[in-house]
């Protein structure tokens, strides 16, 4: 290890790895920023259908590498996954628009109208993937639908076919849903075509060997499809969830910074430990991957051992990751690279003489920028949430759960839930579709409720607190905590 970088030196490199935004839809899988943390090896499973997460933590991201043969094939080989080498992979649904592969949200709005059966449609898709003869070229969804509706003996004989030659040549056909809160405005609608994903992925799974369907979904809309197929849950015996620990994230931060091309990215290589090079891209030595001292000592060379003068003021490498945990102890990943990106841009504007290459003032206002977004997103995923938060806004946290209860009841809160539940609900479907929480009048299960979705979480002594990446921006205070946002 060579000595580290000069502090300007640090924050080009910062700047250049660190994208201003994370966005799913426009940060696209490279080799540079391919990374593989050993718990999503089980996401990448061929026989795992469901890939349960919540917004940020990379769905979108493997759906794209897995359909991209060169990234697949680094993925196979570092997780050992030999099975991912001889894979015949196709999109079924996802954000990029592929109408000779699967209908877009517009042709989708128009068939759920039109009454087609979710089943039916993703039959279609399917075999479309399989190369049926009758459904190829330019032709309407609707058309394709309407074959398979009328030939349903013909397409039992082309999975069956495909489901033998995949077989006698080694591969697995493997269909890739994501993406899946685009299906359709009405969330009654969306549900009954996830449903339908869900219901061909279970037959696929049960009556064949070769083809199989990998679904990336957020815990919340797989929930809400068991409304309309319950068997979904037979599902879950391999279900995956993408999840991050502490030495993941960190481990993310240090292979951007080591994978970029500029001088500083190598001399950040040489300074922290025997970098190698494979596939074209460069992999930090396993200790700065899954050591935590080392960890904390590169973090320390880069933005300062402390959240402050001294430790009483936090640990920087433990306080980043604490501060955007929601309360089932989840962090985003999009979150931490995005809270990063801020602070140095943030240090840059205000702390330029800084000794370090990231100031603590400028993480937290990146703490303060990673909240307003994922308020933003759950407020646009569960919009009975910003209902139930609002009636605590100016209050401090940790709160007297009396004191919770007798808000939401000064508030009228379970009228608030009514309306919005009828406001919210009135789709054009007429389904049922779950638009709030499942007890909207009994207040005591409503707080589980939201501890179960990391909302809240409550302390040994009973009070109820709300984890900083939520209660930041949801403009509710803590005593010596990062300022809230005004609302």
């Amino acid at each position: 290890m060579t000595a580290p970088l000069e502090t300007e030196d640090c924050r080009n490199l910062l700047v250049s790895a660190l994208p201003p935004a994370q966005d799913a839809d426009t940060v696209e899988p490279t080799l540079f920023n391919l990374f593989t943390p050993d718990s999503h090896r089980l996401a990448l499973h061929i026989d795992t259908t469901v890939v349960r997460g919540g917004r940020g933590v990379g769905k979108t991201f493997w759906c794209r590498s897995l359909l991209d043969s060169r990234l697949r094939d680094v993925a196979a080989e570092e997780y050992r996954i030999e099975r991912l080498r001889n894979v015949r992979v196709s999109p079924g649904y996802g954000a990029t628009l592929n109408p000779d592969l699967y209908p877009g949200a517009g042709e989708l709005a128009n068939l759920a109208g039109e009454g087609v059966r979710a089943y039916d449609l993703w039959n279609a898709v399917l075999l479309v993937a399989l190369g049926q003869p009758e459904l190829q070229g330019y032709m309407e969804w609707k058309d394709r639908i309407a074959w398979v509706q009328a030939n349903p003996g013909a397409r039992d004989r082309t999975v069956a076919r495909a489901d033998r030659q995949a077989a006698a040549d080694g591969l697995t056909h493997l269909v890739l849903f994501d993406a899946l809160e685009h299906l359709h405005q009405d969330r009654g609608q969306a549900d009954r075509l996830v449903a339908g994903i869900l219901q061909l992925a279970l037959e696929m799974r049960l009556s064949t060997r070769n083809i199989r369907c990998k679904i990336f979904i957020r815990p919340d809309m797989f929930d809400g499809a068991l409304l309309h197929f319950p068997d979904a849950s037979k599902l879950t015996s391999n279900a995956a969830s993408l999840q991050w620990t502490t030495t993941n994230l960190y481990g993310l931060f240090f292979h951007y910074l080591g994978n970029q091309e500029s001088a500083e990215s190598a001399r950040f290589r040489s300074w922290t430990g025997n970098w190698t090079e494979h596939a074209g891209r460069h992999l930090p030595p396993p200790t700065l991957l899954g050591d935590e001292q080392l960890q904390a000592s590169v973090l320390s060379d880069l933005a300062g051992p402390y959240m402050g003068a001294n430790y009483r003021k936090g640990i920087t490498y433990t306080w980043l990751p604490n501060h955007l945990m929601d309360g089932v102890e989840q962090v985003s990943p999009r979150s931490f690279l995005n809270a990063l990106s801020v602070a140095v841009h943030e240090t840059r504007g205000k702390y330029a003489s800084h000794g370090y290459a990231i100031h603590h003032e400028g993480i937290r206002k990146g703490v303060q920028s990673a909240s307003q977004t994922r308020v933003i997103e759950i407020r646009e995923d569960m919009p009975w949430v910003r209902t139930v938060i609002d009636p605590l806004v100016g209050q401090q946290v940790p709160i007297d759960q009396n004191l919770v209860l007798q808000l939401w009841e000064d508030g009228n809160l379970t009228a608030s839930l009514g309306k919005e539940a009828a406001r919210t609900g009135a789709g054009e479907s007429g389904t049922e579709v779950r638009t709030g929480p499942r007890y909207p009048d009994d207040h005591l299960r409503l707080i589980d409720e939201l501890i179960a979705l990391g909302v809240m979480r409550r302390r040994k002594d009973g009070r109820i607190d709300l984890p900083d990446v939520y209660r930041i921006a949801f403009s509710i205070g803590r005593r010596g905590g990062v300022p809230k946002v005004q609302p």
